[in-house]
């Protein structure tokens, strides 16, 4: 996976994501000893080359394109197995995308997933998520983090079917962040995700440069993780315990079990991706006698109005932050391994403890980009949503919106309503309208018990403002711009956001029309805990319709 890439080989779809039922799983024993393979970093993607857009204003003008198929493709997890996959450029994770502020550019996703490796064997046991009908291979591809126009945000309903190509606009006018594509196919997102359409995409500014950090190069390090389960022959095993979540017992970093990263003697960039389905992580960084600090620079939504040092953070799946790690004071052979302190409603395993090591092993090759600068609040403009109290807000009258996260008669609901309620009002019913450029506090609760809920806002960066009530509860982690907010059991999460994109690229509108909230547990998703708001938009106009306005083509 990952570096490693696939090969399509004769392997039948029966071994693409097993679903439960008379499946062995792989014992932990079986498969690689922690930190005997090496850390690969996913390959960046290179642009295919330029296209002349025609605008919103009327006029062309250039973008950067890439291209990415969307295909089946088997790789090497498990080392000696095969495992069935569905890779973005037949990698696994796929291949990252980093640009810049203002660098507009085109993505055309093309699904070749009507395409699947010949098979010598009879497809007995081909689960019913890849039968012949081509709606179960069909995607959705969502910039997680972008303020895309609803036509390009990877609504879940927006399908692309197998022997289509959809081409995407972003033309990232956001601040420095680290964003990531996945699929967003409606009822089967956590299939698609699972078996591997993932994967990062970093944008830097003219800020974060000057802040001295590690950017690019062999010190900025994408970690993309997630869990997996094995069946016997290296097939994945998909097994969602009644519609709740799907849990595996290996820990896989850019695709590799457990792997061992060496490191030079200087200050590394970490921009860790919670990639699982339905697993949370707190994370914390030891040398075998203690706790070692790590510094929290950036979240979801861009860089900290300041940094925080921790001794551990949380991480709900689809949260990303961005860690610096210093090894300058350690000698040659030093290890340091990175520990999951599993927060509750995991299903643990033997290894499920921990998820890489370092080896510190030479003096730096550079010390370029080598700081985090004192002078970080004077540098770094601040994120408008960060500025805001919650004293302020209220006193303007700023509307409050409540919304319920629960399972009710076996539904995963939002304010008792599911996305078969958008589905069967022809996209039109609504949980919210918020006009353009407005702010709301929105009040996100999990009461239902037994399960956490990462809520995933479309469009907005947010500002957590308290958890149960108090600002005292919002961790030291979590002070910075997000898009995911980790609703624990019994918990009441108020989180502030205005209603609109960023300044509008060179000829291209401000976003507005319907994007979706939901449950980034992809379990909870596909089984409609999702809802939709409409931003200034209350005609639901064409132009920005999230199906109707920019359709697939065929290849």
């Amino acid at each position: 996976m990952g570096a490693v890439g696939a090969a399509a080989v004769a392997l039948p779809l029966e071994r693409i994501a097993h679903t439960r039922g008379g499946v062995d799983r792989m014992r932990t024993r079986d498969m690689p000893r922690p930190f005997s393979l090496p850390f690969v970093r996913p390959p960046e993607l290179a642009p295919s080359g330029s296209i002349d857009v025609d605008c919103y204003d009327g006029l062309k003008r250039p973008y950067t394109r890439y291209d990415i198929a969307q295909t089946f493709t088997v790789a090497e997890i498990i080392p000696g197995y095969k495992t069935p996959v569905f890779g973005y450029n037949g990698l696994v994770p796929g291949p990252t995308i980093r640009t810049r502020h203002d660098e507009a550019i085109t993505v055309n996703q093309l699904n070749l997933l009507h395409r699947p490796p010949a098979s010598p064997y009879q497809n007995s046991r081909m689960p019913s998520a890849y039968t012949s009908d081509p709606m179960k291979r069909s995607t959705s591809t969502h910039l997680h983090g972008s303020a895309s126009l609803p036509q390009f945000d990877g609504y879940a309903s927006d399908v692309t079917m197998p022997g289509q190509m959809k081409q995407y606009f972003y033309p990232n006018c956001q601040e420095a962040r680290t964003l990531w594509y996945h699929d967003h196919g409606v009822h089967h997102t956590s299939q698609n995700a699972y078996n591997g359409l993932a994967g990062m995409y970093i944008l830097h500014d003219d800020h974060e440069r000057a802040l001295g950090l590690p950017q690019g190069g062999p010190y900025d390090v994408p970690v993309v993780i997630k869990d997996a389960a094995f069946d016997t022959r290296g097939g994945l095993i998909y097994d969602d315990n009644s519609e709740s979540g799907v849990f595996g017992n290996a820990i896989l970093v850019n695709g590799v079990p457990w792997p061992e990263m060496t490191v030079e003697r200087r200050k590394y960039r970490f921009r860790f991706l919670n990639a699982s389905i339905s697993r949370s992580f707190k994370w914390y960084l030891t040398d075998g006698r203690s706790r070692v600090p790590m510094t929290v620079i950036g979240t979801d939504a861009g860089l900290m109005p300041q940094p925080q040092v921790v001794s551990e953070f949380l991480q709900g799946m689809a949260e990303r932050y961005e860690v610096v790690i210093d090894f300058a004071q350690y000698p040659d052979n030093t290890r340091l391994t990175l520990m999951n302190d599993s927060p509750p409603n995991n299903r643990d395993d033997d290894y499920t403890d921990r998820a890489m090591r370092f080896k510190v092993l030479g003096d730096a090759s550079s010390t370029a980009n080598n700081q985090i600068h004192p002078e970080w609040g004077a540098i770094l403009p601040p994120t408008e949503c960060m500025t805001w109290t919650e004293a302020d807000l209220l006193a303007k009258g700023v509307p409050v919106r409540e919304f319920d996260f629960e399972r009710s008669n076996g539904k995963w609901t939002i304010n008792g309503t599911t996305w078969e309620d958008v589905v069967n009002s022809d996209y039109d019913f609504c949980l919210a309208e918020p006009e353009a450029d407005s702010i709301e506090i929105w009040d996100l609760k999990n009461f239902s018990g037994g399960w956490f809920h990462p809520v995933h806002i479309h469009l907005v960066d947010f500002q957590i403002l308290s958890r149960n009530g108090s600002a005292a509860n919002v961790r030291s982690y979590e002070k910075g711009p997000k898009d995911v907010a980790y609703v624990g059991e019994e918990e009441t999460v108020r989180v502030a956001m205005r209603f609109s994109g960023p300044p509008a690229g060179e000829g291209w509108p401000a976003p507005k029309g319907r994007y979706m909230m939901h449950c980034h547990n992809l379990v909870h998703e596909d089984h409609d805990m999702m809802m939709q708001f409409s931003v200034g938009d209350p005609d639901h106009d064409p132009a920005f319709d999230p199906i109707g306005a920019a359709r697939p083509v065929s290849l």
